[in-house]
């Protein structure tokens, strides 16, 4: 500190020591002190005077500055001051406060000395290198710092310096770390860093978005809410504008990794007119434009198609036309929106179809492109957002012929309101055409134009289009009208937009150049502006007539005698010249404005005056100028030879498309023939699967038959027997309550005793009377049991002797067998005995009687044995279904043996609980009597009697049950 007062306070006391000589004594003892405390205070020191004396401190410092950094980075304090030092050095952000002071002369030099700093520090590509490993560190005063001086050098000699990052090894990746530091000073400056780094660089723009990047950014904006952030968010909109624009594989990547998705959140703006800050426009200025970049018309047409699709799916369309329809947007950002919805609907069908259907939200609704044209005619409107409107109904027409019909057929007569409550799209283009406005002529004329673009049908449909000129006199058509508006001499750009009208309409519709032609004025009209010698201004009217009639010449379809395609030629060469007429046509493509609309799809003009040429017409130019020059130096002859040849390939072409057609239908026929051997396939599969379900079920079926046989076998043949006790379920718990209740009834009422006892008594006769019943049906069971036993017995037995006739009549069948194979042998044995030709006649004829007689009774008795053999075959399988119908029998009689057991075993349960309960209750009546003697009632002897009687009745119930168990 004390070496720094005195430095400081010699630069400042005399004029001994002069501002070179101090830097050049700090820069010695930043080179020679050997104490780190020395070197950091020179290096603050020199700091501080590199702002005043930039030139003198960059001259003699830069080198000793970055030997610091190369030997004391230990030390974080002085790396910190030797990077901003450098940073001072080589930023030109100071000058501006400078310039006011100094002279004119020394601000200009001093601009490079910023440029001139860097070329001198970047020279060794080793002092690049470094900075880099010297972003690694965390802390602060190193790497904010660092990060500055980077961007600087970026700013300075971008090119170079991002080709020594490019090539140094985890060079962006050790950049790319700065997005994700805590710390916000220096994550907001690595995303100024990156912009510079990405800034006309593919290479890198790849690197840094297959490093995350896009996630990261967006992640950020989100923190910082989206479109109501601060200049943060604009930083990151502009990094990621560098990353995607005219990178069409970052802009793959940004699709395929659903970032489209993510992009919706910012355009959740309402419709409220307060919160449009001057940050939040700017922010939602720069979100529109990211989504123009994405589906530019200059991207490749797949990838634009792709990236509509996935903003239509995630319903970021459906939210740009929100704001586009939300009242109190801004001028701008409205103006902006409209650009971006055009760009996001051209050319794809789905979203052409979506915009069809938005209504304004008004009373009644109207549709948005119905708003939008009414904004386009208003010549009251900024002339911006009329450009913008223009460019929208051009996006929503191209390759678009169900929107071109949908706007046509507005103008038709059939679907005209006649009423007049609701303004159509053609009506306001009709009346924008033929308004007073220049602009809404030009506008109108160009826009319905693009309603016939390469649309054939549409342009003859629009021939129909008549239109009321004055009360009492007839309508004219539409084409007449133009016509008639062209010969009024009006000005150039109401000219000019309704001859690209004409040409657009006329071109490939040899019905509309008929319609045309019969108009007698037409021909000499054009003729006569062609031939004119005008100014420069007129020139260019004069092209555009040259077209026309160029146009009604080769779309000729020699219909009408007087305007053939030779006679039109004759009058161009006797009025105008060939050679004349061919200069004025190329007025068209030397003119100034048709370079530069043809270069863009969108109208983009700096003022009305400039609005001439339309992106479209100059594609149709480049196509006809050729081909019209051409036919006008034809000859009859070549254009009958060239008819001849487009007839030939006409009917070439309509032989090739009913191949086609053949082709297609043959395609689809077997496609359905494959859908249907595919079909039967899946058929065939699945009665496979179900015939092998179904044998392994047979299977287990005849598995389960086997032992069941075998079971049948096995089984005891005693059987059950049922029991009608059940009957007694539902009587005896009444009979149970009612004696507990009299039970209680006694004990509180002494008074009804005797009435309870009677009762008492009579219910002990039906108890008696009961108790008889059991015994009957169980005397019943036991002998429908033995009459079940002896059925099974019967059963069995029968099923032995039909065994035994089974066994006995195979037995017959095989011993039938064993005989007849032995006649056979005889009767063969029989033939080999029958002489050899030869001997007498008469013993012939005799033995042959013999053979013959033999052979008949051996024939019949073989008949009798077959007959007898079929027969017991019959009485067999007859025999094998009694014994199945039998073994059927047993196992049913089975189960109701098992049946009528459990049924019993539950009857005596029941039975010994109600002996139980009958038990209990004498018991308690006993006891109550005893009470009542004990209190001194009378009781009578009739009623000990009874009980005693009752008591051993019981007993003997018992022991009868018991007997029965037994049985």
């Amino acid at each position: 500190m004390n070496f720094l007062r005195g430095v400081m306070g010699g630069q400042s006391t005399g004029p001994q020591h002069t501002e070179a000589e101090t830097i050049q004594k700090l820069c010695d003892r930043v080179a020679s002190s050997t104490l780190l405390d020395d070197r950091r205070n020179a290096v603050r020191a020199l700091k501080s005077l590199s702002k005043k004396y930039r030139l003198e401190v960059g001259i003699q410092a830069m080198e000793h500055l970055i030997h610091v950094l190369q030997t004391d980075r230990s030390d974080s304090e002085i790396i910190g001051y030797a990077l901003d030092t450098l940073y001072n050095i080589i930023s030109n952000d100071e000058e501006e406060e400078v310039d006011d002071v100094e002279e004119e002369n020394s601000a200009r030099q001093s601009e490079d000395l910023g440029s001139q700093f860097t070329e001198i520090f970047i020279k060794q590509q080793e002092n690049v290198t470094l900075l880099l490993s010297l972003l690694e560190e965390f802390d602060f005063h190193v790497r904010w710092p660092g990060v500055k001086l980077l961007t600087s050098l970026l700013k300075q000699l971008g090119p170079q310096v991002q080709q020594i990052i490019l090539v140094s090894p985890m060079g962006v990746s050790r950049l790319m770390d700065l997005l994700a530091d805590s710390r916000e000073v220096i994550r907001n400056d690595g995303v100024l860093l990156l912009q510079a780094l990405t800034r006309s660089n593919g290479a890198i723009q790849k690197i840094v978005a297959f490093e995350n990047a896009f996630e990261r950014l967006l992640d950020i904006i989100t923190e910082e809410g989206n479109s109501d952030g601060g200049i943060v968010v604009e930083d990151c909109l502009i990094l990621l504008q560098n990353l995607l624009k005219n990178n069409n594989s970052n802009q793959n990547f940004f699709k395929e990794g659903s970032y489209i998705q993510s992009m919706k959140p910012w355009f959740e703006v309402g419709d409220e007119n307060s919160g449009w800050s001057a940050q939040k426009v700017t922010n939602l200025h720069l979100m529109l434009q990211l989504i123009r970049v994405l589906v530019s018309p200059t991207n490749p047409p797949g990838a634009t198609s792709s990236c509509q699709k996935a903003m239509f799916q995630c319903g970021l369309l459906q939210q740009l036309c929100t704001i586009l329809m939300a009242t109190g947007v801004p001028a701008d950002i409205l103006t902006e929106t409209i650009n971006t919805v055009s760009e996001v609907i051209r050319g794809y069908q789905v979203n052409q179809d979506y915009f069809a259907s938005v209504n304004a939200p008004s009373n009644p609704p109207r549709p948005a492109i119905v708003v939008l044209l009414m904004s386009m005619v208003n010549e009251r409107q900024p002339f911006v957002l009329r450009c913008a409107v223009l460019y929208c109904f051009q996006c929503f027409l191209y390759k678009n012929q169900k929107g071109q019909g949908e706007i046509v057929s507005t103008l038709l007569p059939s679907t005209i309101d006649a009423t007049g409550n609701s303004v159509s799209a053609g009506q306001l283009l009709c009346g924008g055409l033929f308004s007073t406005d220049s602009l809404s002529n030009w506008c109108a004329a160009v826009a319905l134009a693009h309603a016939l673009q390469e649309n054939a049908t549409q342009k003859e449909q629009l021939l129909r289009v008549q239109l009321a000129t004055s009360i009492g006199n007839p309508p004219v058509s539409l084409l007449q009208q133009c016509t008639n508006i062209l010969s009024q001499g009006s000005k150039i750009q109401t000219r000019v937009g309704l001859l690209m009208l004409l040409c657009t309409w006329l071109s490939n519709c040899p019905i509309a150049v008929t319609h045309f032609l019969h108009n007698s004025a037409n021909v000499p009209f054009l003729t006569g502006q062609i031939a004119e010698n005008l100014g420069e201004e007129e020139q260019l009217v004069q092209g555009l007539c040259a077209l026309l009639l160029g146009i009604t010449i080769y779309f000729n379809d020699n219909s009408l005698e007087s305007y053939m395609k030779e006679k039109l030629k004759q009058l161009i060469e006797k009025r105008i010249g060939k050679e004349n007429f061919i200069e004025k046509l190329g007025f068209i493509s030397k003119h100034e404005l048709y370079s530069r609309a043809s270069q863009k799809p969108q109208p983009n003009f700096p003022s009305p005056e400039y609005m001439i040429f339309d992106h479209e017409f100059t594609k149709l130019v480049k196509e006809l100028e050729g081909v019209i020059t051409k036919a006008i130096y034809k000859s009859s002859e070549e254009d009958k030879k060239e008819e001849e040849v487009k007839k030939t390939l006409e009917q070439h072409d309509s032989i090739v498309t009913h191949y086609k057609n053949m082709i297609r239908e043959q395609d689809l026929q077997l496609e359905e023939l494959k859908q249907q051997i595919s079909t039967l396939k899946c058929q065939n599969e699945q009665l496979q699967t179900a015939v092998t379900q179904q044998a392994s079920q047979i299977q287990q079926h005849k598995d389960q038959y086997n032992l069941l046989k075998v079971q049948l076998g096995k089984d005891s043949p005693h059987q059950g027997s049922y029991n009608d006790g059940a009957q007694m379920n539902g009587i005896q718990p009444e009979e149970i309550g009612r004696l507990q209740e009299e039970i209680e009834e006694l004990k509180s009422n002494q008074e009804l005793l005797q009435s309870q006892l009677a009762e008492k008594d009579s219910l002990i006769e039906n108890l008696r009377s009961t108790q008889t019943s059991p015994g009957t049906n169980e005397q019943s069971s036991v002998t429908a049991s033995a009459r079940d036993s002896e059925q099974i017995a019967e059963l069995k037995q029968e099923l032995v002797t039909l065994k035994s006739q089974l066994n006995s009549q195979s037995l017959e069948i095989t011993k039938l067998q064993t005989e007849k194979q032995e006649l056979l042998q005889k009767t063969e044995a029989f033939v080999k005995s029958v002489p050899v030709p030869g001997e007498s006649e008469a013993g012939m004829a005799t033995e042959t009687t013999d053979v013959e007689g033999r052979l008949s009774a051996l024939l019949q008795e073989t008949k009798e044995l077959k007959n007898e053999i079929k027969a017991l075959s019959e009485e067999r399988t007859a025999i094998k279904e009694q014994l199945n119908s039998s073994n059927s029998t047993i196992a049913i009689l089975q189960n109701e043996r098992n049946k009528l057991q459990v049924d019993i075993t539950d009857s005596k349960k029941e039975q010994d609980d109600l002996l139980v309960l009958l038990a209990d209750q004498d018991q308690k009546i006993l006891a109550l009597t005893n009470k009542l003697k004990e209190l001194g009632h009378p009781v009578e002897e009739e009623d000990e009697l009874e009980s005693g009687d009752q008591d051993d009745e019981d007993e003997e119930n018992e022991d009868d049950g018991k007997d029965q168990d037994d049985i």
